[in-house]
């Protein structure tokens, strides 16, 4: 299938990169609102660059891949299915949950696939936890942590100012990571509950940013407890008001049998260890059997292409995307209102890939 990319900034080299692996999937031309960015990526990779509005109206182009700053998933979403094209998305899936809902709407009438990032449940790390998982290795899942503390993107980032802003925080920045890879082992949220807070109303750049000030509208700090469906219950925290830590960016799972240590949910690949009851009595290595262990954005694209063409489901679905926006603007409700929310959405576990593929393979 053709896709063409809205969005030419940092994250788009690793698409095009990566696409070429994929045989149902072929990105031929690209646009973007600077037309500049358009011309260097079309240069550096082989493209066609055009307009926005030229490439949604070009009859070529079969899938919409949109790559463009959070605040314009949604518009161009829903411009992208109107035009009658399918259209996957980086996340999140969007700022608001109606918002989510509106583009699962569209594209339910339309009759059009929908796909948001991200994919890095698809690598080789979290693929081998989801087998140990589901093989029993640690038995019923009952708790868990999951952590992504930092201390924010004023310090290194040369525009860190939507971050601190709605629809940024550490929540919707790194949150999709967490939410996507748990939904990935033990299936969808039932219900959440949150305290939230900020340690100031103002950043500050110390090195990239010197002496520049960042206004934080968002809340900095995030606390949340949520329980699954499976009845698993994970601490959830997504900071960016934390100076040192303890290599907190990963998630444990605790069982009735065991524990289990997975790789940060932001890569493809990293170290698992385990703990099982009888077995040992301290930490212990596994082998992570399984490819794509490289940064591979993008498979989650490719798969929607060869899901498409092959008629069967796609693993970064809509649903998918939508459930975990809804968890992540329940956690924020959450704490505004003091309460426990009840999930509304759901979502199926997507299918783990199999074992022994090759490079370029899916099914």
């Amino acid at each position: 299938m053709k896709a063409g990319l809205i969005g030419c900034g940092n994250i788009s080299s690793a698409y095009m990169k990566n696409a070429k692996v994929f045989q149902h999937l072929q990105i031929t031309k690209c646009a973007d609102l600077r037309d500049g960015a358009a011309k260097e990526l079309a240069e550096q990779f082989q493209l066609q660059h055009t307009t926005v509005d030229g490439l949604l109206a070009d009859p070529e182009i079969d899938i919409i891949l949109n790559l463009t700053t959070p605040q314009a998933h949604v518009e161009i979403d829903m411009a992208a299915l109107n035009a009658g094209k399918h259209v996957y998305s980086e996340k999140p899936f969007a700022l608001e949950l109606e918002d989510g809902k509106k583009v699962i709407a569209l594209a339910e009438k339309k009759g059009l696939s929908v796909g948001c990032a991200p994919d890095t449940f698809l690598g080789g790390g979290h693929q081998t936890c989801r087998k140990l998982i589901d093989d029993g290795l640690i038995g019923k899942v009952v708790a868990g942590t999951a952590f992504m503390l930092c201390h924010g993107h004023e310090s290194w980032h040369p525009a860190p100012a939507f971050y601190y802003q709605q629809g940024g925080g550490p929540l919707f920045d790194m949150g999709p990571y967490y939410i996507t890879a748990l939904v990935n082992l033990l299936g969808p949220v039932r219900k959440v509950v949150a305290v939230n807070t900020r340690s100031t109303d103002l950043r500050t750049g110390i090195k990239v940013n010197v002496n520049k000030t960042f206004p934080v509208e968002v809340d900095t700090h995030i606390s949340a407890i949520l329980e699954f469906v499976s009845g698993a219950v994970i601490t959830l925290i997504t900071s960016f008001d934390v100076w040192m830590h303890s290599d907190y960016r990963d998630i444990e799972l605790y069982g009735t049998d065991g524990a289990l240590h997975l790789p940060d949910p932001n890569c493809f690949n990293g170290e698992i260890r385990f703990f099982k009851s009888g077995l040992s009595s301290s930490w212990a290595t596994t082998d992570n059997p399984f490819i794509y262990n490289d940064n591979m954005r993008g498979i989650g694209l490719a798969d929607m292409a060869a899901g498409i063409e092959l008629n069967r489901p796609y693993r970064c679905n809509g649903k998918l995307a939508c459930h975990v926006l809804d968890v992540m603007c329940s956690i924020i409700r959450a704490d505004r209102e003091e309460t426990t929310i009840t999930i509304e959405s759901t979502c199926e576990r997507p299918a783990p890939l199999r074992n022994g593929l090759k490079n370029g393979e899916l099914d």
